[in-house]
């Protein structure tokens, strides 16, 4: 049996009261709470690779209590949370468009999203930890990384226009209709899935370096070592590939699993080494809960704003602080606290609701 990393569910609590809060903000938000519009990286960038990267280790942790063998039952799982995030995917899709009156909106409802690519990563690198030595896997990350890299090159995949490969894969295999359209390109698109893939299979190497340590100290250590060799990587891949979050480039995979794994070792040097007092209480909460709160923001949002509270809690807040990125803020850290209240009472009640 593996024995939970507290610092593992600190480090995902952070990262889903990240998404929450960078994806709530009221009007205009601040800059590094903004996605990068094209190059480049904020810290709004960071969350959803972070969640990858932390599903790669929490796949390997928990893939080893059945020894990697494909059983009947763990392939069943496998299958069902498969099915079941990329359904409640296209269900919050759809939530959306029912809300505003559209509810037979399925010849324009948007396929991808951030649960289905959850999904889908989660699907392969289950397989891949089922039927290949894991041996394999560093090359295989090296070989996906290099071949989108290839992709990219000759696909014209840096244009910010409809001209880029994986805007021309995604039209030409589900229609315009079905995808993003506030940029050229879909962030959740079917090729950008590759590198992807490769980040968190990066995860789910770090995760057998943190098992297979004897103590605490070597698995800060092994992580440690492994942020240090990804954040040089992704710096010099850089200089030809530019971190690129809307088409997932090959340095912005290194780069972000290079800061997660940095951040994980830290706290677990802080956490579970040094056991440092109980600041993480706030991040615990969504970290047991992680999925299921995740959700719950999207379709809370989308209810609030519908009914208008939304608009009248912003409105107070706006009458009190005049700036409007502050008011902005201000609303998302509210929307944090009313996710963190639904969370404190599952966390009180030791229910895990795992999605």
């Amino acid at each position: 049996m593996t024995k939970r990393i507290l610092s593992l569910d600190i480090l995902r609590g952070i990262t889903v009261a990240g998404m929450i809060l960078v994806n709530n903000g009221y009007g205009e938000s601040f800059s590094t709470l903004c996605h990068s519009k094209w190059n480049g990286l904020t810290p709004c960038d960071l969350v959803f690779p972070f969640f990858l990267f932390i599903m790669g280790v929490s796949t390997y942790l928990s893939l080893s209590k059945s020894m990697f063998k494909p059983s009947g039952a763990v392939v069943m799982k496998i299958i069902r949370r498969t099915l079941a995030l990329f359904l409640i995917g296209l269900f919050i899709n759809w939530f959306e468009l029912a809300t505003k009156g559209d509810i037979m909106c399925f010849d324009h409802l948007r396929i991808w999203a951030v649960l289905q690519r959850i999904a889908i990563c989660y699907c392969i690198v289950s397989v891949i930890a089922l039927t290949v030595n894991h041996k394999w896997i560093i090359p295989m990350v090296l070989v996906l990384l290099a071949a989108y890299a290839v992709i990219l090159l000759t696909g014209n995949g840096y244009a910010e226009d409809a001209s880029n490969i994986i805007a021309r894969v995604d039209n030409c295999l589900f229609g315009a209709d079905h995808l993003y359209h506030k940029s050229p390109v879909d962030p959740e698109g079917l090729l950008s899935t590759l590198p992807a893939v490769a980040h968190v299979l990066i995860g789910f190497y770090v995760g057998k370096k943190i098992h297979k340590a004897d103590t605490v100290g070597y698995k800060a250590f092994n992580v440690l070592l492994i942020a240090a060799v990804l954040i040089v990587a992704g710096y010099l891949l850089s200089f030809g590939f530019p971190p690129n979050k809307r088409i997932w480039s090959p340095s912005y995979v290194l780069l972000t699993c290079g800061m997660a794994a940095a951040l994980l070792g830290i706290l677990m040097y802080c956490i579970d080494m040094r056991k440092s007092k109980r600041w993480y209480t706030f991040f615990q909460v969504f970290g047991v809960n992680p999925l299921f709160l995740y959700v719950t923001s999207e379709i809370l949002s989308v209810a609030l704003k519908r009914i208008g509270v939304s608009e009248a809690v912003f409105g107070a807040v706006n009458s009190c602080v005049s700036h409007p990125q502050t008011a902005s803020l201000i609303y998302a850290i509210y929307f944090v606290l009313l996710n963190y209240l639904i969370g404190y009472l599952l966390f009180k009640r030791k229910m895990y609701i795992k999605l």
